[in-house]
């Protein structure tokens, strides 16, 4: 056993560590908390690497070493605290209540050095599983398995994001599977596969960053060009919403409350969208949804839960959509919707005694 072999064994994944690790130290995008996550995760991968090469070393040696079940049982521990970090990353409001089956499996594993529960290792150096010996597995599996139906619940996830999430699942779907079969080489495998899926996750993030208003968080106008384009021939009606009152707010509350304001419709959109309803904010209080084949009546069903969302503000917000024509296009279909909105916003104005600007 030397720093040498360590080295040689797990080049690959130092090199995806560290490396990740100096980007995130310098990135300037990502939330405070995500970045503490993600270098979380990097040291967990790392202790686990060195924890696995000295059990492993010693797992070779013909001689019983009582550090070796204190190891086993370390490492069936972590890959359950990894797995937890990983969906506290992608879900950054989950609770710690995630802990729990981590925490008990550790317990159980530490137990089993002196019981045998999970698994035991006998003086002839021999590695066996006791009767709980799938349990880090099983744990392992339902973190994965929360996890894969969170992000596919997700409305904020896009249909094109999917094969990503598909890839994602699947690589830590193997990482649980592989050590069943290859017992020698699965715990490399893990640690550079949930590694390399961090760096992807990484990715994912920034791209969203460049797809999404910083405000809002929903679609900006870059992503509406780049769908107007996309999905030209699958887009059959446009809704147009402007917010009401948003210069009153500001004048009379400040543009921080006017954000707030902003931010609320936002969610109110989105929360009420479904699937194949695209929701943009398109610049100040301008917000559009493209919606993808879907009938005049999804169209009607979609504003009536817009106006259900925001009645439970203090805000209101004005509404017009089109249903795309065998000549229509975005501009059209944009001038039409902004039309029959524009009608509402001279009734919110009446209401306030202002004249429409």
């Amino acid at each position: 056993m030397s720093f040498n072999d360590y080295v040689t064994e797990h080049w690959g994944m130092l090199i995806l560590l560290i490396g990740l690790a100096i980007v995130l130290r310098a990135d300037k995008h990502l939330e405070k908390r995500m970045l503490i996550r993600m270098k979380v995760a990097i040291a967990l991968l790392f202790i686990y690497s060195i924890t696995c090469y000295v059990e492993s070393y010693l797992g070779n040696q013909e001689t019983y070493s009582s550090l070796r079940p204190l190891l086993s049982a370390f490492d069936y521990s972590l890959i359950a605290v990894i797995l937890v970090n990983i969906i506290l990353i992608v879900y950054p409001e989950q609770k710690f209540y995630l802990f729990i089956p981590a925490i008990i499996n550790a317990l159980l594993c530490f137990i089993s050095i002196k019981t045998g529960l999970v698994f035991f290792i006998d003086k002839s150096n021999h590695f066996h599983r006791g009767s709980l010996g799938y349990l880090t597995y099983f744990i392992s599996a339902m973190y994965l398995t929360y996890l894969i139906i969170n992000m596919f619940r997700n409305k904020r996830v896009q249909k094109e994001d999917y094969p990503l999430i598909i890839f994602l699942a699947l690589t830590a779907i193997l990482c649980l599977i592989m050590p069943l079969y290859m017992q020698g080489v699965a715990s490399h495998w893990f640690i550079v596969t949930i590694a390399i899926d961090v760096i992807l996750y990484y990715i994912y993030l920034l791209q969203q960053i460049t797809k999404r208003d910083p405000l809002t968080n929903l679609l900006n106008r870059q992503s509406y060009y780049t769908d107007t384009d996309k999905y030209l021939d699958d887009i059959t009606s446009y809704i147009a919403i402007d917010m009401d009152g948003l210069k009153e707010v500001n004048d009379s509350d400040g543009h921080v409350a006017g954000d707030i304001a902003l931010r609320a419709l936002a969610d109110c959109f989105w929360r009420a969208a479904q699937q194949k309803q695209r929701v943009y904010r398109i610049g100040g209080d301008e917000y559009a949804i493209l919606c993808i084949d879907s009938s005049e009546a999804d169209v009607k069903e979609l504003i009536r839960r817009i106006r259900e969302e925001v009645a439970k503000t203090k805000y209101t917000c004005s509404i017009g959509y089109a249903m795309k024509q065998k000549d229509s296009t975005i501009d059209s279909l944009y001038q039409e919707a902004d039309a029959m909105l524009y009608v509402e916003k001279k009734k919110f104005y009446k209401r306030i005694g202002k004249k429409p600007r």
